[in-house]
């Protein structure tokens, strides 16, 4: 059946941001994202000092398109966040809706870390004023980020109890460590056991897990550098 063209609508040029070229869908961004993509807040464009945060976590891979960094400085009596900085080579709507976030877990004190958990990708959309729906996945990069730095603190503060384990099989039942933790370790650089032991510490109490963990390595290396 033929589409019927004389009932598409033109997107109005002076209200959209942006035209999709394939569909012709008008993408509108509200004053909130365009502010913190123009001036992002808590933005940090180079690396900190060493000890200088107590929690670093990474998700996504330059090879695979965005990719987001994001350091916590910690409270360690209250475990309200003081401080959250992060970088992204994500797009615009990933700059807005990280800046938002980290905004929203640092005012009025900072918020503790099991009530910054619960905050939902929704959350942040909804603080932004909205995204296109074609962009509301970009606050979902903020979120696993955040997540993945709250497991480096538990880790770092040896409350392996509390590392979160989603939808990922724990290869090193003692430390709580993850087919992803191993992924993202290689995604980071490590090329072999001794590198993504020095980031994870991975099958150090735990030696049967070692010829697992090598095959991980094996085949994550083999998938994203060849």
């Amino acid at each position: 059946m033929r589409e019927n063209k004389t009932n598409k609508r033109k997107p109005d040029l002076n209200t959209v941001d942006v035209i999709q070229q394939y569909t012709g869908q008008g993408w509108v961004y509200s004053d909130i994202v365009k502010d913190h993509f123009f001036h992002p807040r808590n933005l940090l464009l180079e690396d900190p000092k060493s000890g200088e945060y107590d929690a670093v976590g990474q998700v996504g891979a330059v090879q695979c398109g965005d990719v987001m960094r994001m350091w916590l400085k910690i409270d360690p009596k209250t475990e309200r966040i003081k401080k959250l900085k992060w970088r992204t080579f994500g797009c615009g709507s990933a700059i807005s809706a990280t800046s938002i976030f980290s905004v929203m877990v640092t005012e009025k004190g900072g918020m503790k870390l099991d009530e910054a958990l619960k905050i939902r990708p929704q959350d942040i959309v909804a603080r932004l004023g909205g995204l296109p729906a074609r962009k509301v996945h970009c606050s979902v990069l903020a979120d696993k980020a955040f997540r993945q730095a709250v497991n480096n603190y538990f880790r770092n503060t040896k409350q392996y109890q509390r590392i979160m384990v989603e939808g990922s099989k724990v290869v090193d039942k003692r430390l709580n460590i993850t087919e992803r933790d191993i992924e993202q370790a290689v995604l980071e650089g490590a090329q072999n056991l001794l590198e993504v032991q020095k980031k994870l510490k991975v099958g150090v109490g735990d030696p049967q897990a070692l010829p697992e963990i090598e095959q991980l390595i094996r085949f994550y290396k083999e998938k994203y550098y060849g």
